[in-house]
C-alpha cells in the first residue's frame, strides 16, 4: 500500500513539473504569435501608406522569419522548457518593427534588391535567429562559461583590436570599429566583444568578490575601497579611454565601462563603486573634450545644436536638428506608417531610427517601444536576481544592463538629453553585427533563466 502511495506521489510531482513549463511555453507561444501579427501588420501599413498597395513578397519573407522565431520557441519547449516566456516575444516584436521602418525608408529612397537596407536586415535577422537557436541547443549549462573566464576576456580584447590589423580594418568611417573581409563582408567586432567582456567581468568578479567587498575607509558617510581594490576599475577605465582615443568610438567606451561598474555594484552592493565610476566617467569626458577634436564637436553639437553656424558646419548638428524636427512633426499620435518623411534625416535607418519611428508612430508609439525595452531589461534583471549562483546573477544583470545603457545612450543622444555617440539601437536599427550580438544576448538570457528555474530551492521551516 505504501509503495502505491509513493508511486502516486511521484507521478503527481512529475506531472506538476511538466505542467508549469508547459504553461510558460504556452504563454510564450501566444505572445510570440501576437508579436508576429503586429510586425506583419506594420509591414502592411507601411506598404499601404507609402505605396497604396500590399506586395505579398515582403510578407512571405517576413513569414519566413516568423517561422524561425517559432522554431526557437519549439526548441525551447524541448531543451529549455523553464526559460523566461517574455524575452523571445519582445525581441521578436522589436526586430519586426525595426524591419518595417527600414523597409519604409527603402521605399522612400527607391532601394531594391540587395541594395535595400531591409533586404540585408532580413538576411541578418535570419542569421541572428539561427545563431540564437544554435546557442540554446549547444549551451546545455551556462555555468560552463565560468571555466573560460580569462579566455573570454582575451577574446574580447582581440575583437576590439581587429580593426587595426592591416587588411581587415574598413576605411571611410569616422571610427575605427569596422572589419571587412574581401571588401564584401563587414561587421563590428566590438558588438561581439561586449558579450565576451560581460562573461569575463562576471567570472572575474565572482573570483575576486571577497577582496572587493573588504572594508575600506569611511569618508562622508560612505565606505570607500582601498587602493589595491581600485586596480580593476582603473584598468577597465583605461581600456575604455583607449577605445575612445584610439578607435574614436565614444559609445563603445562608455558602454563597456558602464557595464563593468553596474556588474561591480551588483557583486559588491557598495554605492561607493558607483560614485567612483561616475567620477571617473566625468574625469574621462573632461580630458577627452580637451584633447580630442571629435569629442569637442559632439559636445558643441549638443550644447549649441540650433546655432545656424553649428548646423551648417562640417560634421555639425544638422542631423541632430533634423531628427528633433522629425519627432516634433510626429506629435502625439504620429503621421502614420508610410506617411512621414524620415529620409530627410541622414542615417534614418540606423543611427536615427528612433526619430524615424517617433515621426510615424508618434509619442505614444515611441513610449510603447520604450516600454518594451523596459520590460525586456526588467525580465533580464529578474532572471539574475532569481539565480542562486553568483556567476549567472552577474552575467544576466550585465547583459540586461548593456541593453538598457545602449538604449539610453541612443535615445538620449537623438533627443539631445546627452551628447550623441556612435552606437545602434538594439534590435531596431539596421546593422548585422548589432543584431547578431543582441540575439545572442537573448539566447544567453533564455539559457540562464532555464538554469535558474531548474535550480533546487532551499525551503526553511
Amino acid at each position: 500500500m505504501s509503495t502505491d502511495v509513493t508511486a502516486d506521489t511521484a507521478v503527481i510531482k512529475a506531472l506538476k513539473r511538466m505542467r508549469l513549463p508547459q504553461t510558460q511555453r504556452n504563454r510564450e507561444f501566444w505572445l510570440l504569435l501576437f508579436a508576429c501579427a503586429i510586425s506583419g501588420a506594420a509591414l502592411c501599413l507601411v506598404q499601404l501608406g507609402a505605396l497604396g498597395l500590399i506586395d505579398p513578397f515582403i510578407l512571405f519573407i517576413g513569414g519566413g522569419l516568423a517561422v524561425l522565431a517559432f522554431a526557437l520557441h519549439f526548441v525551447l519547449r524541448v531543451v529549455a522548457s523553464d526559460a523566461d516566456p517574455f524575452v523571445l516575444p519582445i525581441a521578436t516584436l522589436l526586430t519586426g518593427l525595426g524591419i518595417a521602418m527600414i523597409y519604409r525608408i527603402d521605399i522612400a529612397l527607391h532601394n531594391t534588391g540587395w541594395a535595400a537596407y531591409s533586404t540585408k536586415q532580413l538576411a541578418w535577422t535570419g542569421i541572428s535567429l539561427a545563431g540564437a537557436i544554435a546557442v540554446v541547443i549547444l549551451l546545455h549549462n551556462y555555468r560552463i562559461l565560468f571555466r573560460y573566464t580569462y579566455l573570454f576576456g582575451l577574446a574580447g580584447i582581440v575583437l576590439l583590436l581587429l580593426p587595426f590589423i592591416p587588411g581587415l580594418g574598413a576605411s571611410g568611417s569616422n571610427a575605427d570599429v569596422w572589419v571587412t573581409i574581401g571588401g564584401i563582408f563587414a561587421f563590428q567586432p566590438g558588438e561581439l566583444a561586449k558579450i565576451c567582456l560581460a562573461i569575463f567581468f562576471a567570472g572575474y568578479l565572482v573570483r575576486t568578490r571577497e577582496s572587493l567587498t573588504s572594508v575600506g575607509k569611511v569618508f562622508l558617510g560612505i565606505t570607500w575601497p582601498r587602493m589595491r581594490e581600485l586596480g580593476p576599475v582603473i584598468v577597465v577605465w583605461l581600456i575604455s579611454l583607449g577605445i575612445i582615443v584610439v578607435q574614436r568610438d565614444l559609445g563603445t567606451g562608455m558602454l563597456i565601462f558602464g557595464m563593468f561598474i553596474a556588474m561591480l555594484y551588483v557583486a559588491t552592493g557598495k554605492t561607493s563603486w558607483v560614485l567612483i565610476g561616475l567620477a571617473m566617467v566625468a574625469a574621462g569626458v573632461a580630458v577627452a573634450t580637451q584633447i580630442l577634436s571629435y569629442v569637442q564637436g559632439r559636445f558643441t553639437n549638443w550644447l549649441d545644436a540650433f546655432n545656424p553656424e553649428v548646423i551648417e558646419a562640417q560634421g555639425g548638428s544638422y542631423q541632430l536638428v533634423q531628427g528633433i524636427f522629425g519627432l516634433a512633426h510626429g506629435g502625439l499620435i504620429g503621421t502614420g506608417l508610410g506617411q512621414g518623411r524620415p529620409t530627410v534625416t541622414p542615417l534614418a535607418h540606423s543611427d536615427y531610427i528612433i526619430p524615424s519611428l517617433g515621426e510615424e508612430l508618434g509619442l505614444i508609439g515611441l513610449f510603447a517601444i520604450l516600454a518594451l525595452y523596459m520590460v525586456f531589461v526588467s525580465r533580464g534583471v529578474r532572471i539574475g536576481i532569481a539565480g542562486q549562483d553568483d556567476f549567472g546573477k552577474l552575467l544576466a544583470t550585465g547583459l540586461s544592463f548593456t541593453i538598457a545603457l545602449q538604449v539610453f545612450i541612443m535615445v538620449g543622444g537623438v533627443t539631445r538629453v546627452i551628447p550623441l555617440t556612435g552606437l545602434t539601437t538594439p534590435f531596431l536599427a539596421a546593422g548585422g553585427s548589432s543584431l547578431v550580438a543582441n540575439w545572442l544576448i537573448v539566447a544567453l538570457l533564455l539559457r540562464i533563466s532555464d538554469g535558474v528555474r531548474r535550480q533546487p530551492r532551499v525551503v526553511i521551516g
